[in-house]
């Protein structure tokens, strides 16, 4: 990455976007010190690109994982730039690597206030998430795998494919079943969990 940092403002912006992969808001650039001016003409130069309105990203930041993440945690910011939206069901499932689900659209969970209207490849949920049943990554935030399972539970993922899921969180100890059976389930989610773990104390080790 041949980016320049020789000024205060440089490495200040270059410090937020190496958090944040390589992508900025126009606020956090301006805080950094870039005016507007400035803002336009390094656009204009080529030096940053704009992914969508108000968010930015170095035009030769190198890709990294989960690079698509930050962008749609950056997209769901408030007023404040403080981002709003939590990876989770589907989605949190592939980042904790739990199971063998490839969901073909990002799930994001937001408060019941969260007005953005969403693109495509997006899917929101609303939902209120308590603290502890988030984790924070570089530049997201996602839902913890204990409260990933409960989300998948109550919606379409199929028993198979929940079963996969909780047996690979129960056998590197991210979660145990009695974490689960403390949890309050919806109908559809607790009938699928019952399923679930008694097939899972019928058939330990598969």
């Amino acid at each position: 990455m041949a980016i320049s940092a020789t000024k205060p403002r440089e490495r200040k912006l270059l410090d937020i976007a190496t958090s944040q992969s390589g992508y900025f808001t126009a606020k956090q650039a301006r805080k950094a010190g870039y005016s507007y001016r400035l803002q336009h003409y390094h656009k204009a130069q080529g030096h940053w690109d704009e992914v969508e309105r108000g968010v930015f990203r170095y035009s030769d930041y190198p890709a990294t994982e989960h690079e698509d993440l930050i962008r749609w945690a950056l997209w769901s910011r408030n007023r404040e730039d403080i981002p709003q939206a939590v990876i989770s069901h589907e989605t949190a499932l592939s980042i904790h690597e739990l199971g063998d689900v490839m969901p073909g659209k990002v799930h994001l969970t937001v408060s019941e206030g969260f007005r953005k209207t969403p693109p495509g490849g997006c899917i929101l949920h609303k939902d209120f998430l308590m603290p502890e049943e988030t984790e924070n990554r570089e530049g997201f935030t996602v839902t913890t795998p204990l409260r990933t399972l409960k989300d998948v539970a109550g919606g379409a993922l199929s028993i198979d494919h929940l079963e996969k899921a909780m047996r690979d969180a129960i056998s590197r100890g991210l979660i145990t079943m009695q974490d689960i059976q403390k949890q309050t389930f919806s109908k559809p989610a607790k009938d699928k969990i019952r399923i679930v773990l008694e097939e899972i104390k019928k058939h330990p080790r598969l």
